[in-house]
């Protein structure tokens, strides 16, 4: 008797993962009542990842291990992405265990939007390994507050919204968007904001459906392409584009919440893509009145509904909170007259 189509392709690239893979394989494999098939891409393993790889694939023939060519994540993640069969993609990393209801609940949800609305579907996620850091477990707990489209549309401009190894995404909405950018900056978080720029939903699963281990050689604590100056470039390199198309639509005066360290940077990035804030705005009496990169210092009161365009970004713990919460008792609609960055 034949097997059914396969209907969930999982994506895992590889390096060096010989300790954890073959647990991370039998996690998805486990999944009951999805036809699934797991793409394996070794992007230059060192240790034992192939030879571990292959003996989970002589006895699941679902397994597939394709041979990388040591480009880094984001080509292995496009190599693999041209082998799958399934109509969904389904990331996954070698170091980290899927609950056993993860891929069947998120088929599920993919088959209640046959708009396909549904741009990108992830999962809350629980931390394993390593402890965490206060600033880590502030940034999971940030992350897995937010369920709905809405709710990761108006942060997407603070970080990445969405845990890239609990994804599961449309293989043809991968593949509308040309696969993975190539860049010096965080593949994952570019795929997320291009999906919502093309009108996509984010959203995700209120269950627990993957751990996520923690260690000190994870790419999250080394790569370069994840540091802060990075992906401050890459948010401002979407966000400038998004900000040209309010523009376009309704003229405003570009103002940047925030007159100290974290202001100034982002206001220098947002020049560079060719976006000059007019004005900044702080809440400080020592720096109200000044001039910042030729640009005046003003009170919050100073800030106009239908005049003023705001790119929020005061990174201090509950600033955030404070300024959405001024902005939006005066009117201003949060992803149209103003933005958070941090």
């Amino acid at each position: 008797m034949a097997s059914p189509p396969v209907r969930v392709s999982v994506l895992m690239p590889v390096r060096d993962a010989g300790d954890t893979v073959v647990d991370a394989l039998e996690s998805v494999l486990a999944t009951p009542h999805v036809p699934l098939e797991v793409v394996v891409v070794d992007d230059g393993s060192r240790d034992a990842t192939r030879e571990r790889v292959l003996g989970v694939a002589s006895r699941d023939p679902r397994v597939r291990l394709l041979t990388g060519e040591g480009h880094g994540i984001t080509a292995a993640l496009n190599q693999g992405l041209r082998a799958c069969e399934g109509e969904f993609i389904a990331r996954m990393d070698a170091d980290d265990l899927a609950h056993v209801e993860r891929l069947g609940a998120q088929l599920d949800r993919f088959l209640q939007d046959p708009g396909e609305r549904l741009g990108a579907l992830g999962t809350r996620v629980a931390v394993f390994g390593a402890t965490p850091t206060d600033g880590f477990q502030r940034f999971l707990s940030w992350q897995n507050s937010l369920l709905t489209p809405e709710e990761h549309a108006r942060d997407l401009f603070i970080d990445a919204p969405l845990c890239h190894p609990s994804v599961m995404l449309r293989r043809s909405t991968l593949q509308a968007l040309g696969g993975y950018r190539h860049g010096d900056f965080a593949e994952d978080y570019d795929l997320f904001v291009r999906l919502h720029r093309a009108g996509l939903w984010l959203e995700k699963l209120p269950g627990v459906l993957l751990r996520w281990r923690r260690h000190d050689r994870q790419t999250t604590f080394t790569d370069p392409r994840l540091s802060p100056e990075r992906m401050r470039a890459l948010k401002t390199e979407h966000l400038a584009a998004l900000l040209a198309k309010h523009h376009a639509l309704a003229p405003r005066r570009l103002v940047l919440w925030g007159a100290g360290r974290d202001g100034r940077r982002f206001a220098r990035a947002l020049t560079a893509e060719g976006q000059r804030a007019e004005a900044f705005v702080d809440v400080d009496p020592k720096k109200i009145g000044r001039t910042v990169q030729g640009a005046p210092v003003l009170p919050m009161e100073a800030l106009r509904l239908g005049h003023d365009r705001v790119v929020a970004a005061v990174g201090s713990v509950g600033a955030r909170g404070l300024i959405r919460a001024h902005l939006l008792s005066h009117g201003f609609v949060e992803g149209v007259d103003f933005f958070c960055v941090a």
